[in-house]
């Protein structure tokens, strides 16, 4: 099998000609953290000094002046660039975002909180441009690193989540849900087109895209505690790397964000029956009515439950946008509902379609219309 260094798009010796371009891009993902941009870019200042490197902060749209305050940074700084996203948000496509945007040889990772140990960068650049290895990773579970502060339920549910990577890849990794790390251009190349780009573990989503093993080293660092601003992990955070292990695994059979709007379509049935069987218990309304109501219900709910999870990158907020997208939505699944008890009931007519499997085909059908719809009425990507 070749190297990735090895293929006619991969060349090595691209990493090391000289000029003017940084040699080091390092990508600072954002979103609300106007309390620490100046104490990040002062300490990788410090860290790199004697690097030829740029700063790329990619936003997400923040609302607490943090792209104010990145401006004044960039004043000041030629080699400081913000890349400002709107509409969509999601650490793994920020990332990518910033990598693409740079043509530095090397490109590394940090989050802005300053919980990353930035000391440990000149010797992860090192590493690339000595040629020992194509990705290098801070990690916390190899010898010398160190979770910091975390409580005993957090540390739980990073060591089970680093067992379900071994689904994915079977590169050497001790900290597969790392977010410290750099990588070299041509190896994040080899992986790029293929990324999922779901949820926050963007190291996993490359080493499991990458066309070919990659040499990969780690070097090990004591995580720190946030100095300033809330953190953005919450528990559907779990969903979005359960929905990044599902994309790696059959992504390329189905979508792992319509099988994410399956199963909720399939709550909401749950959701409808509760409501239809609680009406007519009350013996009000009628049923014609009762069931209207119910349908409306779970429509209701699946679009709500959608645009927490299926959708979160897209996530639709504020009053008129969540408005406007349940209005959209409920249309949208109202033709979908047409269309399966028009199929449903052709089929049916046909002496070769049982009921069973005539009710499948119409059910099928109107997922498909659903999902396709309300992913460019409801949730279009911008």
């Amino acid at each position: 099998m070749q190297h990735p260094a090895a293929t006619p798009d991969i060349d090595r010796a691209a990493t090391r000609r000289p000029g003017a371009t940084p040699e080091l891009s390092v990508i600072i993902p954002t979103f609300n953290e106007a309390g620490n941009v100046r104490a990040i870019t002062q300490a990788l200042e410090s860290a790199l000094s004697g690097i030829r490197f740029e700063l790329v902060f990619v936003d997400d749209d923040s609302t607490d002046g943090t792209r104010d305050i990145l401006a004044e940074l960039a004043d000041t700084r030629g080699n400081l660039r913000v890349i400002h996203r709107v509409g969509r948000r999601g650490l793994a496509t920020a990332v990518t975002e910033g990598m693409l945007s740079t043509t530095a040889p090397y490109l590394a990772v940090i989050d802005a909180d300053l919980q990353h140990d930035e000391r440990v960068l000149p010797d992860m650049l090192a590493l690339l441009t000595s040629g020992e290895a194509d990705l290098v990773v801070g990690s916390r579970y190899t010898a010398g690193g160190g979770i910091g502060d975390w409580d005993a339920n957090r540390a739980r549910v990073s060591t089970a989540a680093t067992r379900l990577a071994r689904l994915i890849t079977s590169a050497d990794l001790t900290d597969p849900m790392s977010g410290f790390f750099a990588i070299s251009r041509p190896a994040f190349y080899s992986a790029v087109r293929d990324l999922s780009g779901q949820g926050y573990k963007i190291l996993l989503d490359i080493a499991a895209s990458a066309k070919q093993p990659l040499r990969i080293r780690e070097l090990p660092y004591q995580f720190r505690t946030r100095q300033a601003g809330e953190s953005k992990l919450d528990t559907l955070i779990i969903w979005e790397y359960l929905l990044l292990l599902v994309d790696k695994i059959i992504g390329h059979i189905v979508p792992a964000r319509f099988l994410s709007f399956m199963f909720i379509g399939g709550l909401g049935v749950f959701v409808h029956m509760a409501v239809l069987g609680s009406l007519v218990a009350l013996g009000e309304p009628s049923f014609l009515w009762a069931q209207a109501l119910a349908t409306l219900t779970a429509m209701v709910f699946n679009f709500f439950v959608n645009n927490m999870l299926t959708y979160r990158d897209r996530r639709l907020r504020g009053f008129i946008g969540l408005s406007r997208g349940l209005l959209t939505f409920v249309l949208a699944c109202s033709v979908g509902a047409i269309a399966n008890v028009g199929i449903a009931d052709y089929l049916f007519d046909d002496a070769l379609y049982n009921w069973f499997s005539a009710g499948l085909a119409g059910i099928a059908v109107g997922v498909v219309w659903n999902y396709a719809a309300t992913s460019v009425f409801t949730w279009r990507a911008r």
